[in-house]
């Protein structure tokens, strides 16, 4: 039997799974996950508000390095630069307020996109709701206000589009210029489109479309270099591993476990799409933890369809588990006609009114809040990459770094040289000769703050958090 067809302003009033599980996300992240502090817990957030804003200033994406001294003026790619002048566009209007209401936005609309996925992928309602969890569990380890959140709303839309088949060359056009101008991680949909088996056309554009950039092929040159930097990737935290032996690693290694189990009944069901783009969601989950929140948002819901099919086909499923699953196809069927776009249009206002009056901003705990007041002007301030971009957003690119996380534009030698001195290691202090230091600031736990105090340098100023030293001149 049909289900009955619900009133106009139900439909309107009472929202789908999709803005359901959507408006719960960003509750949650708000107020569980703390969303107005812990989106800026990276400080890469602070050199990409202010790179944001100089593009709008200048109206011109920068080419050069605007913030080191230690590599003063350099050749430098800012190729998330539309993803910068977004925050930065945002971050003029309301400060970081806005750049939370802005990633929030974008994190409850991937949930939505998750959803719509899902039911591409012939999903049962019970599983998506089951599947909800693990996948905000994983995506949570990188809640950020940083470009990759804006990859991963492409990366969905070009999987919704392949699933349902609506894939048109103007949309893969749109998407690849938009992507390869606000992540990095647009070489994924040229892939994927292959794997899919999109027309030539579809497929030309996808792949060659990527090069309306600012920098044009130099781009592609660069991240090719860069992500085939062994050396260098292998310094930088958020491209290894996750540790399996961390707190809570069950729901990650559980993650696992569902995006292999997907592959496989992708496999038995013959649906060897999917199973190609689960196996190398699942290579790249298990290369680095980067790809984590990739497998949750990409890869659950192709598992979740793949499943699903297995299921049905399954002789051996219970009479229960048959009565369970049609359960479910009756609730998918009477949630499809719901909107909910009116409640979602007053708790949207409500919940921007409420991260601007929670105060958004950078940890205290976490970076040098208080201790930077106490810098005096000028000299050359030894600071970690983690303090870099936090310093860079602190004074608006006016006090110059010596290190922030744009690993790409430092190299692998830089970073060899800078970790050796922040581990003391011999040569240590010829680095710090060599830079001509007049402060550091560190976080108080470096093993680095204690050996300047013993040669001579002067604190200035410490807390719970940082200490600030002086150079015995």
């Amino acid at each position: 039997m049909e289900p009955r067809k619900p009133a106009r302003a139900t439909v309107w009033l009472l929202p789908d799974l999709a803005l359901a599980l959507a408006l719960f996300t960003v509750f949650y992240a708000f107020a569980i996950y703390r969303a107005p502090e812990q989106l800026f817990r990276d400080s890469d957030t602070g050199w990409h508000i202010r790179t944001g804003e100089g593009i709008l200033r200048n109206l011109a994406v920068p080419r050069v390095d605007p913030y080191s001294f230690s590599r003063p003026g350099g050749e430098w790619y800012a190729w998330e630069w539309a993803a910068d002048a977004a925050m930065g566009a945002a971050h003029r209007g309301a400060g970081l307020a806005g750049v939370a209401v802005l990633y929030l936005a974008a994190i409850g609309f991937c949930t939505w996109l998750w959803v719509r996925l899902h039911w591409a992928c012939g999903s049962n309602f019970l599983l998506v709701c089951l599947l909800a969890s693990p996948m905000l569990m994983a995506a949570q380890l990188h809640w950020l206000a940083r470009p990759h959140v804006f990859g991963w709303v492409w990366l969905l839309l070009t999987l919704l589009l392949l699933e349902t088949g609506r894939m048109r060359w103007w949309l893969a056009l749109a998407i690849s210029v938009v992507w390869a101008n606000t992540h990095g991680s647009f070489f994924l949909l040229p892939v994927f489109c292959f794997i899919y088996g999109v027309g030539w056309r579809v497929f030309a554009v996808a792949a060659f479309g990527s090069l309306v950039n600012p920098y044009g092929w130099a781009l592609h040159v660069h991240l090719v270099r860069y992500l085939g930097d062994t050396e260098l990737l292998s310094r930088v935290a958020e491209f290894q591993s996750f540790n399996f032996h961390s707190e809570g690693a069950w729901q990650i290694g559980a993650l696992m476990l569902i995006g292999m189990g997907g592959f496989v009944c992708a496999l038995a069901c013959g649906q060897w799409r999917r199973a190609c783009v689960l196996l190398l969601l699942c290579a790249m989950a298990l290369r680095s933890a980067r790809g984590l929140p990739v497998l949750a948002l990409a890869g659950l819901p192709l598992a979740g369809g793949a499943i699903t099919a297995a299921l049905v086909r399954w002789p051996f499923w219970p009479e229960l588990g048959r009565r369970a699953f049609a359960y479910g196809e009756r609730l998918r069927a009477l949630q499809a006609p719901l909107k909910g776009w009116a409640s979602a249009a007053v708790l949207a206002v409500l919940l921007g009114l409420a991260v601007a009056g929670s105060n958004p901003g950078f940890p205290a705990n976490e970076f040098p809040v208080a201790a930077a007041a106490h810098l005096p002007s000028g000299g050359k301030v030894l600071a970690p990459d983690k303090y870099g971009g936090y310093l860079i957003y602190r004074f608006d690119g006016a006090r110059k770094v010596y290190f922030d996380g744009r690993s790409d534009y430092y190299g692998a030698a830089f970073l060899r040289e800078y970790v050796a001195m922040l581990e003391l290691r011999p040569g240590w202090e010829k680095t710090l000769a060599n830079q001509g230091f007049t402060h550091a600031l560190l976080p108080v736990r470096y093993s680095l703050a204690g050996a300047l105090e013993k040669h001579g340098w002067r604190k200035l100023y410490s807390d719970a958090t940082s200490i600030l030293l002086e150079r015995n001149f």
